[in-house]
């Protein structure tokens, strides 16, 4: 650590050095100042969100066909009213008597334009809503004539057990809730607030409901009622031979020890988990006839209830088994009453793994035909194919042709139709805009529903009938509108955001850009950032904020938003700054995802090179000999793993708490993209190569590591690994902890920015920046990028 500071500490001899040995023509080449970073900080979030209005429709849908949204504006916000099937949008409630009912029921002033609310229950016949305020619940006619406190619902919150308080999970029908106490499932009448036990075999580490392993570690109860509200299917998780985890704390006086159960690739034994049903009156347990099933799911690395669908009349239970390596998935269907199970069918990808879906669990029973809607890239695309439940014997294929099935929206089994999003599909666009299509389950009539050239979210009334249909692209915000779920055809024009104020500041939206990969041929999407007082003389250092994947990319979401985490703001500081979801990342073909398939050091590095050396090519202005390089979790393996593997190329990195040994990083991740661990003879493994502190010998450029000391997620022996390896090569370099932080940092979130924009300016650009300086807004915490 003293090595680090010293390094941090650099003589002005130095930065001198620098700065005669940067490029001619270099953007900035005089210190930076407090100014250019207060400058700089007005293109964050917290400054740019407020300047913008109408971006943002979220629909609650009621009585069938009916839905209300909370609208921002200019002068704060309003509830819109929309009946879809008379195409009518109208205000929710006459806001300003509302502010005045609501001011005497409460004895507060209110403001019509800053309700001291941003939900509402909107009763069927939409006459009167509830809403709930400073602990009570208010009931209010849209007229504003009146609004009277009427009885709360009761809490689902759980009484304090010696494992803690727990989050319970409601019925269907609203009347009972089940959590987890003291290592068993209870439930607790939400009327009366009576309690009874319900399982009572659970003990320490073998428990019911339990959500508890690996970086996921929460005391909600995992669950799923059945329609009737009669039944619970759950599981009793295993983990009693499990290896542990520790963290400990930082404090004046005896540290505090964190430690739960987290297996790691490669271990014996892993949380495995016994499938049941519980009949909540007779309190019986029907342990399901099977061997206990790994702890996995089709679409992610945790156990999920999304994987398990209750037949209607509550007697059957369809459910996936995943391998440990996520390579086989398994459909069964277990009998409610007697726990005996039958298999359905199994799909196997023997070179690669299983997902059921692009973002959801896309696999469904139909019940009522007797039929399983399956997803499958058997044909290098998420498609969807129809089964018989009963022989497993496929039907027929239901989509087909170039692009993917992203996530089934409905079906409707009696009209034989289901809804889709889907990516890819619309020749001329790009690859990862959302779509939204209708199909039938015959694979005929296949539909566009969203015509508009950008990414789409769509939300679907419960008829059936219509859907709001919000779309934008990085360079255009949001339009609203309310569409036909049959024809595509619009209905009512909802919202156009308005980025008036926005542009008035001088901001400007990232560029889209399209490269070459490392094949030549394969084009890479992404984004650019330049700075607002860009100069097309000027020689500017390139940084590439990477996140790799393999289960999302740098780019994130292709919609409209004003600041992209502090991408534009380390821009305005002299710097080119790009996003580029390379090979290896989800959302095109499955050769795409697959590219670096077993051999996760591969973290799209040499589609990141390709593509910084075509933007040169085409751009004087970027100056690829001060490269730099920064990401966190993923990204921050990418980056240590970019600076050691291609050394020359690289000057400059920022690895933010990296998972930089995936040995070290829970099992169900590495194991569903590097594979299960094989040991050799030799005592090598083939997860060595993608191990970053095997690499560290190759450092040649500036490089800070950093990482929290209470990071649950990925634990901060990852960073200290390649530290140990750093000291041992004799390498310089800078380290950051922050005590006593999360995964995302927490409130040093801000503080780490700060450090991030000094580095890339104190080595890339080689001037000296501003002692220390202090963010003025709040700024967000950094929040887990995708599943690592």
């Amino acid at each position: 650590m003293r090595a680090a500071v010293a390094t941090a500490r650099s003589s002005a001899l130095t930065l001198a050095l620098l700065g005669l040995l940067a490029a001619p023509g270099a953007a900035q080449q005089h210190p930076a100042t407090a100014a250019d970073y207060a400058r700089a900080e007005q293109f964050l979030a917290p400054a740019v969100a407020p300047l913008i209005s109408g971006t943002s429709v979220n629909p609650t849908w009621f009585g069938g066909d009916h839905l209300w949204y909370r609208n921002t504006t200019a002068e704060g916000s309003e509830f819109i009213l929309v009946d879809a099937a008379r195409k009518r949008r109208s205000r929710a409630f006459d806001q300003a008597r509302v502010a005045v009912a609501l001011s005497a029921a409460t004895g507060n002033s209110y403001d019509p334009a800053h309700l001291p609310f941003t939900a509402i229950t909107m009763a069927d016949d939409g006459k009167s809503f509830t809403v709930n305020l400073a602990g009570k619940r208010y009931s209010c006619d849209v007229q504003g004539i009146s609004c009277v406190s009427v009885a709360g619902v009761a809490s689902t919150q759980a009484p304090a057990g010696r494992r803690g308080a727990t989050l319970a999970v409601t019925s269907p029908d609203g009347k009972r809730s089940a959590f987890i106490r003291d290592w068993n499932l209870w439930i607790r009448d939400v009327t009366t607030g009576d309690e009874s036990q319900l399982t009572t075999d659970g003990v320490t580490d073998f428990g019911y409901a339990t959500d508890n392993a690996g970086w996921t570690n929460s005391d909600r109860a995992i669950l799923l009622w059945s329609p009737d509200s009669r039944k619970i299917a759950t599981y009793q998780q295993d983990q009693r031979n499990v290896g542990e985890m520790y963290l400990v704390s930082t404090a004046v006086g005896h540290p505090t020890l964190r430690q739960w159960k987290y297996p790691l690739p490669g271990d014996s034994v892993i949380t495995m988990i016994q499938r049941v049903v519980i009949d909540v009156d007779s309190k019986q347990v029907v342990r399901f006839q099977m061997p206990p099933d790994q702890h996995r799911s089709t679409n992610g690395d945790d156990i999920s209830m999304s994987d398990v669908q209750w037949s209607p009349d509550a007697r059957q239970v369809a459910f996936v088994s995943v391998t440990r390596d996520h390579k086989t998935a398994t459909l069964r269907v277990a009998d409610a009453a007697t726990g005996t199970v039958r298999t359905v069918m199994s799909e196997s990808v023997p070179n690669s793994h299983y997902e059921s879906g692009i973002g959801k669990i896309n696999w469904q029973m139909l019940w009522g035909s007797n039929e399983v809607l399956w997803w499958s890239q058997r044909s290098n695309w998420g498609q969807l194919y129809l089964y018989d439940a009963t022989t497993g014997a496929l039907k027929h294929q239901i989509t087909s042709g170039d692009g993917n099935v992203a996530t089934v929206v409905r079906v409707d089994e009696p009209h034989r139709q289901l809804w889709f999003t889907g990516m890819g599909k619309e020749p001329g666009r790009d690859p990862y805009f959302r779509h939204f299509y209708r199909i039938g389950l015959d694979g005929k009539g296949f539909a566009l529903l969203t015509p508009d050239d950008g990414d789409h979210t769509v939300s679907l009334s419960p008829d059936g009938t219509a859907f709001v249909d919000t779309w934008s692209r990085p360079d255009k915000p949001q339009v609203s509108v309310l569409r036909s779920a049959v024809t595509g055809k619009q209905l009512v024009a909802l919202e156009q955001a308005d980025i008036s104020k926005l542009v008035a500041t001088g901001w400007k939206a990232p560029i889209p850009i399209t490269v070459k990969g490392r094949d030549g041929t394969t084009d890479i999407y992404g984004l650019m950032f330049r700075p607002t007082n860009f100069d097309s003389t000027a020689k500017y250092p390139i940084i590439n904020n990477i996140y790799p994947g393999p289960q999302t990319g740098s780019v994130g979401g292709r919609s409209f938003t004003p600041a992209r985490g502090d991408a534009q703001a380390l821009a305005e500081l002299g710097f080119i700054v790009i996003q580029l979801d390379g090979m290896g990342t989800p959302g095109r073909s499955k050769a795409f995802q697959d590219a670096y398939y077993g051999n996760m050091g591969d973290n799209t590095l040499p589609d990141q090179i390709a593509g910084m050396k075509d933007l040169a090519a085409r751009y004087h202005w970027i100056d690829l000999s001060r490269a730099g390089i920064w990401g966190h979790s993923g990204g921050g393996f990418a980056t240590a793993d970019a600076m050691f593997r291609y050394p020359d190329f690289f000057k400059v990195g920022i690895a933010e708490s990296g998972n930089h040994d995936n040995r070290e990083y829970e099992d169900d991740w590495g194991e569903r993209y590097q594979g299960l661990e094989v040991r050799k003879a030799d005592g090598t493994s083939n997860y060595d190569d993608q191990a970053n502190q095997n690499l560290a010998k190759n450092l040649k450029g500036h490089l800070l590591l950093a990482h929290g000391t209470m990071d649950n997620n990925v634990p901060p022996y990852n960073t200290l690994l390649v530290v140990d390896a750093l000291i041992k090569a004799n390498k310089d370099f800078d380290l950051l902890l922050l005590p006593n932080q999360p995964h995302g940092y927490g409130a040093m979130s801000t503080y780490m920015m700060r450090r991030r924009w000094d580095y890339f300016v104190r080595w890339l650009q080689g001037v000296e920046p501003p002692k220390e300086f202090t963010f003025k807004p709040p700024t967000p915490a950094a929040g887990r990028p995708g599943g690592n």
